[in-house]
């Protein structure tokens, strides 16, 4: 699973724990909820200015959508 894969998954997971929908958090993290939509798909790579701006929008540590976790459920 390459970087891009894990950030989606790790994206997806934080803000269903968040209870946000991809508008919400598109709004909290000013981008546009089309663009995140192709980064929980991993259809597009991030930069770390976004990556920023969605730990913020998620009130998480940017690390936290980077790190690899088990295999997938």
């Amino acid at each position: 699973m390459d970087l891009k894969e894990v950030m989606a998954r790790n994206l997806r997971r934080a803000r269903h724990d968040k209870k946000l929908t991809q508008e919400e958090l598109a709004g909290r993290a000013g981008l546009s909820m089309r663009y995140v939509g192709a980064i929980e798909r991993g259809d597009v790579s991030a930069s770390v200015t976004v990556l920023g701006q969605i730990a913020d929008a998620l009130e998480i540590e940017p690390g936290e959508l980077l790190k690899k976790v088990g295999a997938p459920k």
